[in-house]
């Protein structure tokens, strides 16, 4: 499964490190972050970690494989 997570704002190169699993870019005010996850765990684990850092999540997609 390739997921897209959106959060507000630009995000540090630092930030991103903490996402090794997933690309990023900016768009539009927003760093939009995606790649492959593997199963709902992990996905609830990036989330989580979102969370934790204090990024919330504007917007989290499924992308067609």
């Amino acid at each position: 499964m390739r997921y897209e997570i959106r959060v507000d704002g630009e995000m540090s190169r630092t930030m991103a490190g903490a996402f090794p699993e997933l690309e990023s870019f900016l768009m539009a005010g927003q760093t939009v972050l995606f790649g492959q996850v593997t199963d709902e765990a992990q996905l609830y684990g990036l989330l989580a970690r979102f969370q934790s850092l204090g990024m919330p999540v504007v917007e989290m997609r499924r992308l067609p494989e």
